[in-house]
């Protein structure tokens, strides 16, 4: 084992210089939070700076610590202990598995406290996060325990009118048990209430608004439209894209082979940000719901509760995070309605769309943050503050990159240019289709070319139809033709 390596590559773990043995508070406090979430890595005999120092006694401190283990950390966790040696040094690691039989509790001073690890911190639990442990001990979720709500004194016609739809077949109520929906004795799980058409979960609504600025407090107003939504999560699902749809824009242009569209989002981003924060918040979490806020340059998506696993999303690769699921049983469900995958690519699915969108830039990819308590995502609104003109050059530089073959256009006279790109075309009726008159230095300018070029690409598409001309010689200016009439 290389200690050196070790650091580099495991993502969860503590260091310490030496084992303080008057103090197992400031490392048994460590071997509670790895057991309580995803395991990790004791390493003794490196400094606070990663430099391998070494320990004097690896065999006393393994002996000590075992002994500490056994004495004050209860339920015993799963652990290993290795010495280990770099360079004439010797290290001792405790390797601490993630737990079954969770919480898992450090004694000390006649008082219990769990711990569960946030980032690269150790940290006791409040009340929500020992419930959380609670329930995972148990080997259940809080979609799955049985709720106060009987199965027939609800309705589900949009559970089963959707299911119909998106899964082509329907459900029926003999199938609410296998699903998870219903335990036997008649009474919906929780998954069931938050399906149901009337939504008896009343902290399962989704607020939506638009703020009129960039912040909360810009403006002469606060908002411009707001809305508060409940019922099933379907139901909230579409009431969200709706107000999306209702309060964002889209930019187009009709060009030669058809329309080209420039939306402030992607819809599919907008919809696997809602489906994961349905999905995925922590419903244990009674005094807080979803949050839809749109800003003029942005959207965000706001749901309780952090990372499922307690890591931090800002610190992962969001093109390749695993599934891990708090609420197992709406997943499958959404998942057989193809509205969610099991394998969790919702992340994936969301900067994929960004990516694929003419005006896409590094700086407008969405951005992802979590807390211990807290989930967000950030979309960028990708014709913020965007002239036609950029537009039009970003669209070129999409067309350029696209590996597509110039296309030849018919001209019809001695203008006719050399092998007229379809896609320059249509980057330039893009760029003057705000109606004003353009020189061919702009021209030039936009497709990176020189005026004599520029000039005669033009002169073809005032032969082709497509342009107007104004003016003679060197003066003269194009416009759409369209613009131009109307």
């Amino acid at each position: 084992m290389d200690i050196k390596k070790l650091i580099g590559e495991t993502t969860e773990y503590d260091k310490k210089a030496d084992l303080e043995i008057k103090k197992p508070k400031s490392w048994l406090k460590s071997v509670s939070a790895f057991a309580n979430t995803e395991g990790g890595k004791l390493i003794f005999g490196v400094d606070r700076f990663d430099n391998p120092i070494g320990v004097d006694d690896p065999q006393y401190i393994a002996e000590k610590m075992s002994e500490q283990i056994n004495a004050r950390i209860t339920p015993l966790p799963e652990t290993t202990l290795d010495i280990v040696e770099l360079d004439g040094k010797k290290f001792v690691v405790l390797d601490v598995r993630s737990g079954a039989e969770t919480p898992y509790y450090y004694s000390g001073d006649g008082v219990l406290t769990a711990y569960i690890r946030v980032g690269n911190e150790s940290v006791p639990v409040d009340a929500l996060d020992l419930k959380r442990l609670v329930l995972k001990g148990s080997n259940k979720s809080f979609d799955s325990l049985s709720s106060e709500y009987r199965v027939s004194d609800y309705s589900f016609t949009v559970l089963h009118a959707t299911y119909l739809a998106r899964a082509k077949k329907d459900i029926d109520e003999s199938d609410f048990v296998s699903f998870g929906l219903a335990d036997e004795n008649g009474m919906l799980t929780n998954a069931g209430a938050l399906l149901a058409d009337q939504g008896p979960i009343r902290y399962s609504r989704v607020f939506c608004t638009r703020w009129n600025g960039l912040n909360m407090t810009d403006g002469t107003m606060d908002s411009e439209d707001s809305q508060e939504y409940s019922g099933s999560l379907i139901t909230l699902l579409e009431d969200s894209k709706r107000f999306v749809n209702v309060n964002t824009k889209t930019r187009w242009k009709k060009l030669n082979h058809g329309r080209t569209e420039f939306p402030d989002y992607p819809e599919r981003a907008i919809e696997e940000a809602i489906v994961n924060g349905l999905i995925h918040r922590d419903y244990l979490d009674y005094g807080s719901e979803l949050h839809v806020d749109i800003f003029d340059d942005r959207i965000e998506f706001y749901s309780p509760g952090g990372m499922f696993d307690g890591s931090l999303v800002q610190n992962l690769d969001t093109d390749n995070v695993p599934s891990k699921r708090r609420n197992p049983i709406i997943a499958d469900l959404f998942d057989r309605m193809n509205f969610a995958e099991r394998r969790g690519s919702g992340f994936k699915k969301i900067n994929n769309s960004y990516r694929d969108q003419v005006l896409y830039t590094d700086e407008r990819s969405p951005k992802y943050f979590s807390d211990r308590n807290t989930f967000r995502i950030t979309l960028y609104n990708l014709n913020y503050e965007i002239s036609m003109e950029e537009a039009s050059k970003m669209a070129l530089g999409t067309f350029e990159k696209s590996g597509d073959k110039p296309q030849k256009v018919a001209i019809k006279s001695s203008d006719k240019p050399s092998a007229i790109s379809l896609k320059q075309q249509e980057a330039i009726l893009l760029y003057m289709s705000d109606g004003k008159e353009h020189t061919t230095n702009e021209i030039a300018n936009l497709l990176n070319v020189k005026a004599p070029r520029a000039r005669r690409v033009l002169n073809g598409m005032v032969v082709d139809g497509k342009l107007s001309a104004v003016g003679a010689n060197r003066n003269r200016t194009y416009q759409v033709k369209e613009q131009q009439k109307k």
